[in-house]
């Protein structure tokens, strides 16, 4: 049976670089950069915080691609920044797949050190700070998150495979 991670959190947390190593873990695995599935509109292209965004086509692909690859056997990463409504949305959309749903948040000095060592055209400075405090004031049950800002990347994926309480 296939499974299905979810990795969010804010900008900088380590996203990318956690699903990449996640998804080099499984056998038969496909890694979904939810930015990438965002950034295939060009034209009308508008930032996805920002009114007149493409977020519903943005939905309805990632969710379409998950599916694809579930229904191939494949276990699927996904990273996004998601809230918890769009967390449900995944959940009422992909069913009888098991979900590991894990946040990934870290300390400020962290996240500011993370983020500097993006690419330029990449980094979020202080908006990282913002969806940090975001992320730790959603509705999300405190079992879902994971303080990696002592952790290794190799630590933080081993906390994932191996934490049943992501489950949801």
């Amino acid at each position: 049976m296939s499974f299905l991670y979810i990795i969010t959190g804010p900008a900088g947390v380590g996203k990318s670089t956690v699903s990449k190593i996640l998804a080099g873990k499984n056998e038969k695995s496909a890694l979904i950069e939810g930015d990438d599935i965002y950034h295939l509109v060009c034209g009308g292209y508008v930032k996805p915080w920002l009114e007149g965004n493409h977020l519903e086509v943005f939905w309805e692909n990632s969710i379409d691609l998950i599916i694809n690859f579930l229904n191939r056997g494949y276990n699927v990463v996904f990273n996004y920044i998601c809230t918890p409504e769009d967390i449900g949305y995944l959940r009422n959309n992909i069913k009888s797949i098991k979900i590991k749903l894990c946040i990934l948040v870290t300390d400020e000095k962290t996240i500011i050190k993370r983020d500097k060592m993006r690419t330029l055209d990449c980094q979020m400075g202080e908006r990282s700070i913002l969806l940090l405090n975001e992320f730790k004031a959603m509705d999300y049950s405190k079992k879902y998150y994971l303080d990696t800002t002592l952790l290794s990347v190799e630590e933080t994926v081993n906390k994932i495979i191996h934490n049943d309480n992501f489950l949801i």
